[in-house]
């Protein structure tokens, strides 16, 4: 069985909840964790533990909370007064564990899915969301990545264009993948409104509806919008309950054509 599961943010036990609800073993069942594995939570490193110790098992993406845990780690950006990765960075085994988080993936295709942790902008396809993932992938798991971190941050360019280069294509890339909810009609990101979708100020669109999308009739799931809850139809699935908020921590079961929703409640952090 592959299940789908939505931002952790730190929070073991509601993890272990979950496992237990849908009654997960490693050796018959597979998970799809949508990124954000860390932070705000009180118990990342043990999250990182556990989803580790499953292997194959377990496909982690990369959210915006973890690439902020290699940027502190890596000395690009300071410790924010709301996180709590402080018992990771000083964990005796802090450099596996940085190890391990930057090899893991941006985007994925399994089961009919394409999984991101944000979003995927109109002008790409699904190869080209892919293609573009592996280009910022292989710059997390290379050794210049305390380079790359520092021209990672920044929220130009907005739009995607075909000819951007370099430092450019790679930002915008992980601003899409990690960071993004809405756009406007062109395509440019917008990524100052956090609110749900169900009023857009005019002008925007949530990024799953915007004009001329190219990746219609492709199924995505993501996390990352806490607001926008859990939106379950035929195409698209969010996935973010907020549990680091007190909300939810969701499952959602997507193998041989179900769709089976799991959740638990979650004490906030």
């Amino acid at each position: 069985m592959h299940y789908l599961i939505g931002d952790i943010q730190g929070c073991r036990s509601a993890l272990e909840r979950l496992l237990e609800k849908i009654g997960f073993s490693a050796s018959r069942d597979r998970l799809h964790v949508l990124g954000d594995l860390v932070n705000r939570g009180p118990d990342s490193l043990g999250v990182l533990r556990r989803l580790a110790v499953l292997g194959d098992a377990a496909n982690c993406l990369l959210g915006n909370h973890d690439l902020h845990l290699l940027a502190v780690a890596y000395g690009v950006r300071p410790l924010h007064r709301t996180d709590t990765l402080t018992a990771l960075l000083e964990s005796p085994e802090r450099d596996a564990w940085l190890d391990w988080l930057r090899t893991r993936r941006l985007a994925l295709h399994e089961q009919g899915w394409l999984m991101v942790h944000a979003g995927v902008p109109p002008q790409w396809d699904l190869a080209q969301t892919l293609r573009l993932a592996g280009e910022v992938e292989a710059e997390l798991a290379g050794p210049e990545i305390a380079d790359y971190l520092q021209t990672m941050y920044g929220n130009e360019p907005s739009r995607w264009d075909d000819t951007l280069r370099g430092a450019d294509r790679l930002r915008f890339a992980i601003n899409a993948l990690t960071r993004m909810r809405y756009c406007d009609a062109e395509g440019r990101l917008d990524f100052k409104l956090k609110e749900a979708a169900d009023h857009p100020p005019r002008g925007l669109h949530p990024w799953f509806d915007a004009p001329r999308r190219r990746t219609q009739g492709v199924p995505i799931a993501f996390g990352h919008w806490s607001a926008l809850g859990l939106v379950n139809r035929p195409d698209l699935l969010a996935t973010d309950t907020g549990c680091v908020w007190g909300g939810q921590l969701t499952a959602v079961r997507i193998d041989g054509g179900r769709r089976e929703v799991v959740q638990v409640s979650c004490a906030p952090a």
